[in-house]
């Protein structure tokens, strides 16, 4: 059963920066708020998930190594959290070396930029993590099988029960939904879910396929093509 109802809102644009260097705060902050963003910058992680609980961002903007608990720390708070967990994770760190951006993607961030970096390529990353998990004009409702994957309010619903989902999950299992019964190679799932500037093990996709798989149960099959990758189907009768 495949149900799709258009959807066209977007209105929240304030992003939390996390980042004790004054001087890349404000770079930052001057860029972001020249694109038309609303920044709210914080030196320390420590009142951080208590402001996004009162007023939730669009996006976060994390570093990894702050005063009052290191970014991967509240990127795993966030994730754990009911109310932020959908709310989109970008690290910005001076850390490079490929296992800290291997652990930050697998804790749920969206994107990693490294230090230095250009101020024209972060708007365009935030931009485009944005149009990826936010209101964007597309689909609100996608049904298959049991599984409802609604956009609008960023939540999945298994046989009518709203599941708790990581972002990644949420995106990989709206990338598969929104084109049922056709088998995605993995190379297209990491394009889609973790852009195309991510280099990383195609077995991530592996991992999170499971993650999604027992999260939905017996509501929708998601069958291993051979070979290719993955295909999404309603449930086997």
């Amino acid at each position: 059963m495949f149900c799709v109802v258009i959807y066209n809102e977007r209105v929240n644009s304030t992003i939390f920066l996390v980042e004790d260097d004054a001087d890349i705060a404000d770079l930052m902050r001057h860029h972001l708020t020249a694109a038309g963003f609303a920044v709210r910058g914080y030196t320390a992680a420590s009142h951080v998930l208590g402001d996004a609980e009162r007023n939730p961002p669009a996006l976060f903007l994390l570093d990894v190594m702050v005063p009052g608990g290191d970014g991967f720390d509240v990127c795993g708070r966030i994730r754990q959290h009911s109310k932020l967990a959908a709310i989109p994770i970008i690290f910005v760190t001076a850390k490079t070396a490929e296992a800290d951006r291997v652990a930050g993607l697998e804790l749920g961030a969206d994107d990693y930029i490294t230090k230095p970096f250009s101020p024209k390529e972060l708007v365009a990353r935030v931009k485009a993590v944005l149009r990826r998990t936010d209101g964007m004009p597309g689909a609100a409702l996608i049904q298959v099988g049991g599984v409802v994957v609604d956009l609008g309010r960023r939540e999945i619903r298994v046989d009518g029960t709203p599941i708790d989902f990581t972002t990644k999950e949420f995106e990989l299992l709206r990338f598969l939904a929104e084109r049922p019964g056709l088998a995605m190679s993995r190379h297209q799932i990491l394009d889609a879910v973790w852009g195309h500037g991510w280099y990383g093990d195609e077995r991530t996709v592996d991992v999170h396929i499971a993650q999604v798989r027992k999260k939905i149960g017996d509501a929708c099959v998601i069958a291993t093509v051979r070979g290719v990758g993955y295909r999404l189907e309603p449930a086997e009768t």
